[in-house]
């Protein structure tokens, strides 16, 4: 009997338990719609992951430590660390929980790196902080502040950068939540007028020895989908000015011309292996690197772990619909007892009685797997736009991404699984003695 005649007429006898054939798909349709939405919703926060390291970081740039434990300086160390009398600086935890020791990099460390034939530009990150923000005629304000970093490309209400993409001296940009506090409602009001910040010395605080200046607003940046800062968006500094910042309000402290890390972008650094050969040779110097590629990894590593643990719960109700495509097809084996004799008698190998019942199973698989991951796709359809209003994702950003190729692939091994659950049934139906089971009642 050829295969194609097989399948017809599996798809007749199925026909003809449409009740029982749909109630069996469903249960597979549970399993496939789970794995079908949590493969897009992996796809989503890849595919957003990847965008957010693009806007955030440049892919020929290295972060360039002292200190592994800068990957996670805001949190507190979790075991007691032995005191080194050769590290001068301490970073306190959040909330004052617990402390940090950190190797800095030295202004010696930043000479040392310019002169390295790979080395294209390297950037000090300056840890800036402003006693508060004021406008003639205005309250004082606080206000979180950083470098401008040309790879970030701040998302602008108003304004503009200079020829090159970046920041003169004595200009900032200005978060547009300033805007409201300051008494302006378009951004472009307040563009060119003057803004004057306040720094403090650290170490002498008790002095009251601030230092005021005036900065010129030529930018109001606003939150952008992809951007990494949390709550208030910063204040953005020229990276002459962040120094000039950083110098006054650290000096004659412990972190003067010291820096938890700095920006080493590599010659050609888009190509791989250039970075790769850089960061070997700045490890084998005791320096701490971390790539974007490192930093999408370890995102992405977070990513995998919930996908699969999401997973896991397809799986077990995909595990319980194998049950019931054992059963069904059982049931269809003592039901059709006559039929097989019959098929038998009439010369029906016992092969091919064996893969008629594999490829009912198989229709059940395949038609809960369509049914599963047509639900997904419009499920997905209707809820991303409001998932991506709730989750701030911006637009072109979406959490469920759906790739036709998974979902065939998906299909497939419904498809298979299915016919393996019906393995059993279906030796127990060629195994039928024709003449015993002409006699079946």
């Amino acid at each position: 009997m050829y295969i194609r005649d097989i399948v017809r007429r599996s798809g007749r006898s199925l026909r003809s338990a449409k009740a029982r054939t749909i109630l069996t798909a469903l249960a597979i349709a549970v399993g496939g719609f789970t794995l079908t939405v949590t493969l897009a919703a992996g796809n989503g926060i890849r595919n957003y992951t990847d965008k957010l390291v693009a806007s955030n970081f440049d892919p020929a740039e290295l972060l360039v430590g002292r200190d592994p434990d800068i990957a996670n300086s805001g949190t507190p160390s979790e075991e007691p660390k032995e005191y080194d009398s050769s590290i001068s600086s301490i970073s306190v935890g959040a909330g004052g929980q617990g402390g940090l020791q950190l190797k800095q990099v030295t202004d010696e460390d930043v000479r040392w790196l310019k002169k390295m034939p790979y080395v294209d530009q390297v950037r000090e990150n300056y840890s800036l902080q402003l006693q508060y923000i004021t406008m003639k005629d205005h309250k004082k304000f606080a206000a979180s502040a950083e470098t401008f970093n040309p790879a970030q490309k701040p998302e602008l209400s108003a304004g503009s950068l200079n020829k090159e993409d970046s920041l003169s001296r004595g200009t900032i940009i200005l978060p547009e939540n300033y805007l409201k506090v300051f008494n302006v409602n378009n951004p472009e009001d307040i563009l060119g007028k003057s803004i004057i910040v306040s720094t403090q010395k650290l170490f002498d605080s008790t002095k009251n020895k601030n230092m005021n200046k005036n900065y010129k607003i030529v930018a109001v940046s606003k939150k952008a989908a992809t951007s990494i800062s949390f709550g208030t968006l910063p204040v953005l500094f020229n990276i002459e000015d962040a120094r000039s910042i950083y110098d006054y309000t650290t000096e004659g402290s412990a972190n003067f011309q010291k820096y938890k890390y700095v920006n080493v972008r590599i010659k050609d650094g888009e190509n791989i292996e250039n970075l790769r050969k850089a960061q070997e040779d700045l490890k084998s110097k005791d320096f701490f690197t971390q790539s974007s590629k490192d930093i999408q990894k370890s995102i992405t590593q977070i990513v995998n772990i919930l996908q699969v643990l999401v997973g896991v719960f397809g799986l077990i109700t995909l595990t319980a619909s194998v049950f019931g495509i054992v059963n069904t097809q059982y049931i269809s084996v003592l039901e059709r007892t006559r039929e097989i004799g019959l098929m038998k008698a009439l010369g029906m190998r016992s092969s091919d009685i064996r893969n008629l019942f594999m490829i009912e199973a198989g229709w059940i698989g395949f038609l809960g797997g369509v049914i599963g991951s047509s639900v997904a796709l419009v499920f997905g359809t209707l809820l991303n736009p409001w998932i991506s209003n709730v989750l701030d994702l911006g637009e072109g950003n979406n959490l469920l991404v759906y790739k036709p190729l998974q979902i065939i692939i998906l299909i497939c091994v419904l498809i298979v699984v299915a016919m393996l659950a019906g393995f059993l049934p279906a030796r127990k139906a060629s195994r039928l003695d024709p003449i015993e089971a002409l006699r079946t009642e």
